[in-house]
């Protein structure tokens, strides 16, 4: 009897030990807290950095440079219009010298500095307009002649003493002093007594054109601003023997 009640005294004291086993913090108050936690063991807010903003500033790009084309002595081409008129200047306005035959080949050893016309080799050497040749390279790489070349001189007419132009925004009109000529020197119905070359700007860029007319004034309708060589012109008079003069327009600028 005595060995039954030691038996339930031990069991009772095993589980009332054990109660307060399960009720105990296991964790040891001298414990050390885990870093980002707080002693009572709540995470610690965290607090966030902002990476700046990288900002890239392109540097400004330079236009390329022109690779400037290669000078040639000549070239070759071909004459693909039925029949091609060769003159002596480079413009349509110039006199008449002969004609080239379709297919007919040629050689070109220059150019004008500002239009399409190129200069022909041979024993009368003339001009063509490039437009109705089929060329073996880039007619720009063809030296520039023209101006610079004299055109064929009259024996007969000198030029006009004097010339002078007005301007009214991008029109200019120019008048010089009048030749007569005779019946007699016109080479055709079609031919005009007097050659005004000028040369002008045109959306940054100069351009070379003949006018012709019968009557000693011409209005130059288009002559912008913004090229780097200024514009200017040569007043001729043209009978079929050839030409007098030229007298230089004073050109005028824009305000």
């Amino acid at each position: 009897m005595r060995q039954i009640r030691l038996f339930f005294s031990i069991v009772v004291f095993l589980a009332t030990f054990a109660c307060n086993m399960t009720g105990q913090d296991r964790t040891p108050a001298s414990a050390t807290p885990l870093p980002g936690s707080t002693p009572t063991g709540i995470p610690a807010t965290e607090t966030f950095t902002a990476i700046p903003t990288l900002t890239f500033t392109l540097a400004p790009t330079e236009p390329p440079t022109p690779t400037p084309i290669p000078t040639v002595e000549s070239l070759k081409a071909r004459v693909i219009a039925e029949k091609l008129s060769c003159r002596y200047g480079p413009g349509a306005e110039y006199l008449y010298l002969y004609a080239l035959n379709q297919t007919a080949n040629i050689k070109l050893i220059g150019r004008t500095d500002a239009n399409n016309w190129v200069w022909v080799d041979g024993k009368n050497k003339c001009w063509v307009n490039a437009i109705f040749l089929e060329i073996e390279g880039d007619p720009k790489s063809l030296p520039i002649v023209y101006h610079g070349l004299k055109l064929p001189v009259s024996p007969y007419y000198p030029g006009p003493g004097w010339a002078k132009a007005t301007r009214d925004g991008n029109s200019v009109e120019i008048t010089w002093e009048a030749v007569p000529i005779s019946p007699g020197k016109y080479e055709s119905e079609s031919m005009h007594q007097y050659i005004v070359e000028v040369w002008r700007c045109e959306n940054g860029e100069m351009v070379f054109e003949t006018l012709g007319t019968n009557f000693p004034f011409i209005t130059v309708e288009n002559d912008e601003p913004g090229c780097a060589v200024p514009s200017h012109g040569l007043v001729y008079v043209q009978e079929k023997h050839g030409y007098g003069g030229p007298v230089e327009v004073p050109w005028p600028p824009h305000e």
